[in-house]
């Protein structure tokens, strides 16, 4: 069973939740073995929007395509639960909503940040390295028709895996300073309030506007690794869905779905 909030306090001494944004309710576990399946087996139990899963530790996490994601504590693992009224192509630019609240939500808490950036779909980077994973799972009651999406994301406060497809960092390691879960957690809700909110009133620019003032390697070359086969060209821009444009060989390829990495990784 989760533990209450009250049992847990901030570094201000408040208890843990008490910044959040009302329409939160937040869900707490020591350890769990994902914060994104917790978050969905909730949803499917009929938790409501604004639903936030938080756990110290995972014993099972994962990044995208069920890779696994290194969970001790010190780091923040934390998935929202949200029911967004569009199509899921439309519900996919919340992975870029939360990319921008988790770079405001540390522009905010460490006044020296520098090499901030945001790479392209879903991941935060620090001077080059993963600092910050997205991973937006969903549900269909209906052909076009979206039950939830789960907006899961895990910063690298304290600590950052080893061995990885790209490399990884963390706010110690970049020795910006410390970082506590709960006071991240807070931080984090609020911005992404707030750019959940444009997106709805405003649409995908503002974000989008946001998210290319850092966009890594853009105007750079990269490959892109797809399902089935890797390109390699140029990366040119996003577009107004959050497709990547790539001059491939002359040829502009607008890719809806793939990782990035620099062509000499």
């Amino acid at each position: 069973m989760p533990r209450k909030q009250r049992l847990r306090r901030s570094l201000s001494g408040d208890p843990v939740g008490a910044g959040l944004p009302p329409a939160y309710r937040l869900v707490f576990y020591d350890s769990i073995g994902s914060t994104n399946d917790e978050a969905k087996r909730l949803a499917r139990d009929g938790a409501a929007a604004g639903t936030l899963v938080w756990a110290l530790a995972q014993t099972a996490g994962r990044g995208r395509r069920g890779r696994g994601w290194v969970s001790p504590p010190g780091n923040l693992y934390t998935s929202l639960v949200m029911r967004p009224d569009c199509p899921p192509d439309r519900a996919a630019q919340l992975g870029f909503v939360a990319a921008v609240a988790v770079g405001d939500a540390l522009a905010e808490l460490l006044p020296r940040l520098d090499g901030l950036s945001y790479k392209w779909p879903n991941d935060v980077l620090l001077n080059g390295g993963k600092v910050a994973g997205i991973l937006l799972e969903s549900e269909m009651t209906g052909l076009d028709r979206l039950g939830f999406l789960v907006v899961g994301v895990g910063i690298n406060l304290l600590t950052a895996p080893r061995d990885t497809d790209f490399p990884a960092t963390s706010i110690a390691a970049e020795s910006l300073g410390e970082i506590a879960p709960a006071v991240m957690l807070e931080a984090f809700s609020r911005h992404f309030q707030f750019w959940d909110q444009r997106w709805r009133d405003d649409g995908f620019a503002p974000v989008r506007a946001a998210w290319r003032a850092a966009a890594a390697s853009r105007g750079e070359a990269i490959r892109v690794r797809l399902e089935t086969a890797t390109l390699y060209g140029r990366f040119i821009d996003i577009d107004e869905q959050g497709a990547l444009l790539l001059d491939s060989a002359g040829e502009r390829c607008r890719i809806s779905a793939g990782e990035v990495f620099p062509t000499n990784r």
